[in-house]
């Protein structure tokens, strides 16, 4: 999705997909240009988050940001990767719950909690990565 400041086309409760070259970063849209995402503390989710991942002992943080700030420039989509799959809960529980997590820390797990297991659990209750659960080639990406 070509999209620019002004019109993203997000609605609460939708999962946002950003493509950062060699791997992809998810964040859940809550309204008003902000998302809520998992990633490193202290940094941002580019790929020096990684790093700071390893430096924090495998910990990762929920943070609440502007949705601007997340994309940083790249190029992302709304995708509802599993709206055929799994009936999405209400968008104000959604929000809510993501909300109400920012600021905590989890242990961060490539194959059962990274960012997409995050966003995936806040929209269906369910965290599934398709990156790690085989749909894609898992050698094309590293998901942060």
């Amino acid at each position: 999705m070509a999209a620019s400041q002004v019109e993203h086309g997000a609605k609460p409760g939708d999962l946002i997909q950003i493509f950062r070259g060699t791997y992809q970063h998810w964040a859940v849209y809550i309204g008003e240009d902000e998302v809520v995402h998992f990633t490193a503390p202290g940094g941002n989710s580019s790929s020096s988050g990684i790093v700071s991942l390893a430096l924090n002992n495998g910990f990762a943080q929920v943070k609440r940001q502007n949705i601007w700030k997340v994309i940083h420039g790249d190029p992302f989509e709304i995708n509802n990767l599993f709206d055929d799959k799994y009936d999405p809960r209400d968008r104000d529980v959604i929000v809510k719950e993501a909300c109400r997590m920012v600021g905590s820390k989890r242990k961060y797990k490539i194959a059962t909690m990274n960012c997409e297991h995050f966003a995936t659990e806040l929209r269906y209750g369910q965290p599934e990565s398709r990156q790690v659960g085989g749909a894609y080639d898992y050698s094309a990406y590293v998901t942060h």
